[in-house]
């Protein structure tokens, strides 16, 4: 009988695996199929058998490469891919879980700073409009000697348009200011501030020289929108809106009535805005320090803002008086201050001194949140508005 036994492997062959009385044969060096075989190469299907499936010098002996071993192999780097992506899906999904971050790709620093401080001022100064109404009306005792009956008289006179009357003016008027108010701080603050280790460039704390620049800056861009706004808000009648309003002062009184109060203004935006910043760089200082956090959330940069609001604006609220005394002008009889002094001296022989301190109440109501929601909507639009892709 011929020979008829399976022979798996065959020294004669240099490595070939052979079926005897089949005729097939498969090269476990290179992978290639002679005609009439059943298996696959077992280099290609990794058996481990310690042969590399692409020798440095691989014999060519005529032989046809295998499909279906590519699409064994296609198939387990599919499985292993799949497995990947999978992970890296779920652990997306997780990420999105978390929360949606709004990021805006700004890539200027400085344009940064104004669109953040230019929402901030906005937002702020609407949401303690009425605040702001009722302070005014209470600092030249235009329709009442408390916060109670100057709401009831606005209330009874204009409804509850009359809170919000000049508001538009006032946002106008704010944005801006803020814009240019909280840029110059930033930018100012940073060139003169020292970095760790290295020596103080002041003998004084650079936020309250930043803070004073910024104040300045933003009251010498914006005052005529301020005076106009406090015309608006207390000639109810006289004025048909902002343009009609900026036109009539022209006319009548002269380009300089724009300005009127600008020297008050001045005086006491310096000690007001370095209050309120340094009191704000102080209290963020001491909160990371007692804390140890390096991030400051928004709660807490609200009620941080907040502070230094309540401080500043009690440390110069007479000033305030006086510039609105001054702002008003001659209306309905009233005296004309000569200068700051003039007015803080008049006021203080008519009033006493509650006179000076008329509507801190509703003041303090009034710029204690606006600063906390002035400072947290700054700090969150930073934080939206981002520089590049990465930190989106």
């Amino acid at each position: 009988m011929g020979k008829r036994g399976i022979q798996v492997f065959d020294d004669n062959k240099d490595g070939f695996f052979s079926v005897c009385g089949l005729g097939s044969q498969w090269n476990t060096q290179e992978g290639f199929y002679h005609p009439g075989g059943l298996f696959a190469s077992v280099g290609q299907v990794g058996m481990g058998f310690g042969v590399s499936p692409n020798p440095p010098n691989p014999r060519d002996d005529g032989g046809m490469k295998l499909p279906y071993t590519d699409l064994y192999l296609k198939y387990v780097e599919g499985i292993r891919n799949f497995g990947v992506q999978e992970e890296e899906g779920l652990a997306k999904k997780k990420k999105k879980k978390n929360g949606l971050k709004l990021k805006i790709k700004v890539s200027n620093p400085s344009l940064r700073r104004l669109i953040s401080g230019a929402v901030a001022g906005a937002v702020s100064r609407t949401a303690v409009a009425p605040l702001e109404t009722i302070r005014t009306h209470l600092m030249v005792g235009s329709s009442g000697h408390s916060t109670t009956e100057v709401f009831h008289n606005i209330m009874k006179t204009d409804g509850w348009k009359g809170l919000f009357r000049g508001n538009f003016v006032n946002v106008i008027r704010v944005a801006p200011s803020k814009a240019i108010e909280l840029f110059v701080y930033d930018t100012v603050n940073k060139q003169l501030s020292a970095k760790p280790g290295e020596q103080p460039k002041l003998p004084i704390p650079a936020s309250l020289v930043a803070g004073a620049c910024a104040g300045v800056s933003s009251t010498l861009c914006t005052y005529p929108l301020e005076l106009l706004k406090t015309r608006l808000t207390i000639q109810r009648g006289v004025y048909d809106g902002l343009f009609d309003a900026f036109l009539k002062i022209v006319r009548e009184e002269g380009p300089s009535e724009l300005y009127r109060g600008l020297a008050p203004s001045l005086i006491g935006v310096i000690p007001y805005a370095a209050t309120n910043y340094f009191a704000y760089d102080s209290l963020r200082k001491a909160y990371r320090k007692f804390f140890k956090q390096k991030k400051i959330g928004n709660i807490e940069t609200l009620l941080i803002g907040s502070a230094a609001g309540a401080i500043s604006s009690s440390a110069t609220f007479p000033l305030e008086v006086a510039r609105k005394h001054m702002q008003v002008g001659a209306l309905s009889g009233r005296q004309v201050y000569r200068n700051v002094l003039h007015a803080l001296a008049s006021i203080l022989e008519q009033e006493g001194i509650p006179g000076l301190y008329r509507g801190l109440g509703p003041s303090c109501m009034k710029l204690v949140p606006a600063a906390g929601i002035s400072f947290m909507c700054y700090e969150a639009c930073k934080r939206i508005l981002v520089e590049n892709d990465e930190e989106a």
